[in-house]
């Protein structure tokens, strides 16, 4: 179930992005300087951003890539937006940080009230080095989160190929899961008529961190929305303040 499994084995290389993101290719998605969002876009991701993350946050982005979504969330009122990248030729386009994900020692420990990761998992996950290399970027992930802050992750990998990986980085008490079909799924199900809300579902994960025995993945290559939330250092507790000026907690 899912599709979290390695594809290529050169999305974990600094050169094959590189070489991609320099590609002049009309063809190539993210090729020639154009901006390109894999798996879902900001408004479709937009309901649940806004919902967990007040827009005064911190937010770090992981593999940031030539995708809109920090610049859309900025136009939303995002106040502070980090971009970084292991490919140099993509964030020379982007304008920001060259940053291996897996060392981010320029940033100081509990420096960001989010750290977001569209698909750097999963290319990780791909690496040479993996799932090595992904358990150093989680480590990362967890020192520069600040108490009660919130690592959310989009990704290809169902939980029984995320949620070990990601209870092991040792800072996350509780791990929620939200089931995303992709665009072309959710626009075949409404007919090719745009949806005004995207297909969003909330699922529990049963007590070994897995998805319910009876539930039904409808569109097989569906992404999976981690909201991964480290503890308060107050209480142990787990609470972030939404927009609205509500705190969502859970023990």
């Amino acid at each position: 179930m899912g599709g979290g499994e390695c594809r290529s084995n050169d999305y974990g290389a600094a050169a094959y992005w590189d070489a991609r993101y320099s590609s002049p290719s009309p063809s190539s998605s993210t090729g020639g300087g154009a901006f390109f969002d894999w798996y879902q876009t900001y408004p479709a991701l937009r309901p649940l951003l806004r919902a967990r993350l007040p827009t005064s946050s911190r937010v770090l982005m992981l593999g940031c890539g030539n995708s809109l979504l920090s610049e859309d969330m900025v136009k939303d009122g995002y106040e502070e937006v980090v971009n970084v990248d292991i490919s140099s030729v993509v964030i020379e386009q982007m304008r920001e940080k060259h940053m291996d994900v897996r060392d981010m020692r320029l940033f100081g420990d509990g420096t960001f009230d989010c750290v977001l990761d569209k698909g750097t998992l999963d290319a990780m996950m791909c690496g040479d080095d993996a799932p090595l290399g992904a358990s150093k970027m989680l480590a990362e992930v967890a020192r520069l989160l600040r108490p009660g802050g919130i690592y959310m992750l989009i990704t290809y990998g169902c939980p029984k190929e995320r949620v070990q990986l990601l209870y092991q980085a040792g800072s996350h008490k509780k791990i929620e899961l939200y089931i995303m079909p992709t665009p072309g799924y959710q626009l075949k199900w409404s007919k090719g008529v745009s949806l005004a809300q995207p297909i969003m579902e909330e699922v529990s994960l049963t007590a070994d961190g897995q998805l319910p025995p009876d539930y039904v993945l409808k569109d097989p290559e569906s992404h999976f929305i981690y909201i991964c939330q480290k503890p308060d250092a107050a209480n142990g507790a787990n609470s972030v303040v939404a927009n609205e000026g509500e705190t969502i907690t859970s023990k």
